[in-house]
């Protein structure tokens, strides 16, 4: 039986993200809350999983990053408020995690875990109540769509942090 990684070598393998500087590797196993310094949410709802694009033309999950003493269940709860005008109405399931290598010498922000972190990937359910809240120090988010797991995945495809392979990836573990 082949492993995750050999089933999803382009989200498995090393990577480097230009924007962020910052070398990556997907992992499924979970590392301490700690050091966990974003996340971002397979939402699951009737009709298929909750995807976003902003205002600079980027599709992804409902997610961000983590603010000073969020725990990772606050942090689910705001961003997917702010993103999609979305409630979580079940618990949060482990998916993996981007092992996040810094080349800057200090952290994004002066309480994130620095000089390794991890943006993690959740599934959840949820439902959509309203519109995105945006908060203006935020990014704007322009659409939300509701999408069958394999069009998510298609709409994902070609984003930074192979996002479309992480839905696949939740779909082969049965999670949607």
């Amino acid at each position: 039986m082949q492993t995750w990684a050999e089933r999803f070598p382009d989200l498995f393998g090393p990577g480097y993200w230009e924007w962020g500087d910052l070398d990556v590797r997907y992992t499924v196993e979970q590392p301490p809350d700690e050091l966990i310094s974003n996340v971002h949410v397979v939402g699951r709802t009737t009709g298929g999983i909750v995807v976003c694009t902003n205002d600079l033309g980027w599709r992804f999950l409902p997610g961000g990053t983590r603010e000073p003493g969020e725990t990772i269940d606050e942090l689910v709860h705001r961003e997917l408020l702010e993103e999609a005008g979305a409630r979580l109405t079940g618990p949060l399931t482990w998916l993996g995690a981007h092992r996040a290598d810094h080349r800057r010498e200090a952290p994004y922000r002066p309480h994130l875990p620095h000089p390794v972190s991890y943006w993690a990937n959740y599934v959840a359910d949820v439902v959509i109540e309203h519109e995105p809240t945006n908060p203006a120090d935020g990014e704007q988010v322009t659409d939300v769509l509701v999408l069958p797991p394999d069009e998510a995945a298609a709409y994902l495809d070609g984003q930074p942090e192979e996002v479309g392979s992480i839905v696949r990836l939740a779909q082969a573990m049965q999670l949607v």
